[in-house]
């Protein structure tokens, strides 16, 4: 089972994304749902059993390279936004792939893969 949490301030792109997420893979759990760099930097602090992380950019309280600049989160990132400005960006930050929105599912397949 691949543990998985979404970082999306968006409630509507967070249900798709998560639901396209488990209509691909059935073995993929969703342990937490994120909508802020807040949240997500308290939620990642006490090292969660985490495989992997699908990150929005830009969220309603900074850019959420934030969260991983601060070098304790080791985990790869699926970054997921709406800008392709900033995909340089999240290849220094565990990034392993970086999909636009609306996120295409055969792209979503691929980037599960790696």
């Amino acid at each position: 089972m691949l543990n998985t949490v979404i970082i999306e301030d968006e409630r509507p792109a967070l249900e798709n994304l998560a639901a396209a997420i488990t209509s691909i893979a059935d073995d993929i759990q969703i342990v937490a749902r994120l909508g802020s760099v807040r949240e997500s930097i308290e939620f990642l602090s006490q090292k969660p059993d985490v495989d992997l992380i699908f990150s929005d950019v830009q969220l309603s309280d900074g850019l959420s390279f934030e969260i991983f600049s601060q070098g304790n989160v080791r985990t790869p990132v699926i970054f997921i936004t709406g800008y392709d400005e900033f995909m340089m960006n999240a290849f220094e930050y565990n990034g392993i792939d970086y999909l636009l929105k609306p996120v295409d599912r055969e792209d979503l397949r691929k980037a599960l893969r790696k």
